[in-house]
């Protein structure tokens, strides 16, 4: 071999075991299993459910440990106490985001979700107060939800009973009803923009746990180079900016400052009002990627939890038959369901809540970094390590919810059938971070899946015994396998 070659080759690996020397030696990191230069602890974790490999990794390192994804530690935080300490009691602290790759390059770290420091707290700031102001948690966007839900309702009579993959019908509503508090409409069904927008959601939401985009997230450098999944989410998420920045122009022609019609307006409005600040939190950057992390989060979110928890309900058929007593009991056949008619409906109210718990969507939160050097149970957490809470070790905690593994409605149940609530109840997470989204997932969830089983009784395509309910991918969310079924009319 050349001994130029030769040379590279050896000044390269010493340079990488410098920084990988470097990086284990920073701080004083919470204990892990040993990790190998460059690829850290990566053949220690099974990617196509993580939030398993880290359970069992907890057991023998304890409720917090250290793991390298690579060359760079991470710190894992499981249980109930050690995760309220982190978001809750030091939420601050732990309120920083770890850089994503993908959305480094396409949004440029803006937006709600990704974004840090002073870009995100003027963003969720703004992007809260705004959706309150358009009816979050008030009765016009409850009008909306229960509009959205009357045009559901429509469109699986469509079906006329006959078997159908819900996928799509699942993930319109609540795509809707964002669509509705961004663009101040909604689609038809049948409108293909609509169709392309839904499927390219649904993509990226199975790509996030896609082997090749994993390993981008912990060799970066990669990003450019991996072929498939990568270009493809990008692609996708280029083809909705697109989308989403003509309807900005469209809104810019038509902006009456003294009226704003939607989360566009009002957006375009504080853009105008900051025109003579210097600022990056109100440009169009910023408002594209905040729009379509609202689109994300408040879509697939919403629409996976919906089709996890009909297939749920389509293997316990008991479990149905007692929330549509109750419906038929508390709201009858002839009017819809609102939000005033849960606090009446204990049974309904745990069953969605026992969903949200068992199919524990987003099983290691969306990773949070440290924004700052951190105390952290005589450990010191140095600034922008990333931390991965565990929010499958809460939702599945043994003594708050015996037999974790089980659907039962009843962990949310008190002895006298009364609703129970549970502080170690975190689908959302917690603290500063937790989804912005929250009130109006919880409002689409309850409103949506009483209307529909108000109007249907759900027929499962196979026998029951034959239903998997197991996660057909766990990596950064589950998502459930693909099923058929009926929704006959009552």
């Amino acid at each position: 071999m050349d001994p130029t070659v030769v040379l590279v080759l050896c000044l390269s690996c010493l340079l990488l075991f410098s920084l990988w020397k470097q990086s284990h030696g920073r701080g004083n990191l919470p204990p892990g299993p040993t990790p190998l230069p460059v690829l850290g602890n990566i053949l220690q974790i099974d990617f196509k459910d993580v939030s398993k490999s880290l359970t069992k990794l907890s057991k023998d390192y304890g409720p917090v440990f250290t793991v390298y994804l690579g060359m760079k530690p991470t710190v894992v935080i499981q249980g109930y106490e050690a995760v309220k300490e982190a978001l809750v009691d030091l939420g601050e602290e732990f309120s920083g985001r770890r850089r994503m790759p993908l959305n480094v390059k396409v949004n440029k770290g803006l937006g709600v979700i990704f974004s840090n420091g002073k870009t995100w707290k003027d963003t969720r700031r703004f992007s809260l107060m705004t959706l309150r102001n358009f009816g979050m948690g008030k009765r016009s966007i409850e009008e909306r939800v229960q509009e959205e839900a009357r045009c559901l309702v429509e469109e699986l009579r469509k079906t006329n009973a006959s078997p159908c993959d819900p996928t799509f019908i699942l993930g319109a509503a609540p795509c809707n009803v964002i669509c509705s508090v961004i663009f101040q409409s909604r689609f038809e069904y049948k409108d293909q923009k609509f169709l392309n927008l839904m499927a390219k959601f649904n993509e990226n939401f199975r790509l996030a746990n896609s082997l090749s985009i994993q390993i981008c997230n912990m060799f970066p450098i990669l990003l450019d180079f991996l072929p498939g999944s990568p270009n493809k989410a990008v692609s996708n998420i280029i083809y909705v900016k697109k989308y989403v920045l003509e309807k900005v122009k469209e809104h810019q022609e038509s902006l009456d400052i003294n009226n704003p019609r939607d989360f566009i307006d009002c957006f375009l409005i504080k853009m105008e009002q900051k025109h003579n600040i210097e600022t990056f939190e109100f440009i169009i950057d910023n408002l594209l990627a905040t729009v379509i992390d609202l689109f994300a989060a408040g879509t697939e979110t919403t629409s996976t939890t919906l089709r996890y928890g009909l297939l749920l309900l389509l293997k316990h058929p008991e479990v149905t038959a007692k929330v549509q007593e109750e419906i038929e009991r508390v709201i009858g056949r002839h009017r819809s369901p609102c939000m005033q008619d849960r606090s009446r409906m204990p049974y309904t109210d745990a069953v969605i809540h026992e969903i949200q718990r068992f199919i524990d969507l987003v099983p290691n939160s969306v990773p949070h970094a440290v924004t700052c050097d951190v105390k952290f149970r005589n450990y010191l957490i140095p600034k922008g390590t990333p931390i991965f809470p565990s929010l499958s070790s809460v939702l599945h905690d043994h003594k708050e919810f015996p037999n974790p593994e089980e659907f039962d409605p009843g962990h949310f149940l008190d002895k006298s059938g009364n609703f129970k609530r549970s502080d170690y109840f975190m689908p959302f997470s917690a603290g500063k971070r937790a989804c912005v989204g929250e009130a109006l997932a919880r409002m689409e969830l309850f409103l949506f899946l009483t209307t529909i089983l108000q109007n249907f009784t759900l027929k499962p395509h196979v026998d029951v015994k034959d239903l998997d309910t197991t996660p057909l991918v766990s990596g950064l969310g589950r998502v459930p396998r693909s099923y058929k079924l009926s929704f006959i009319p009552v």
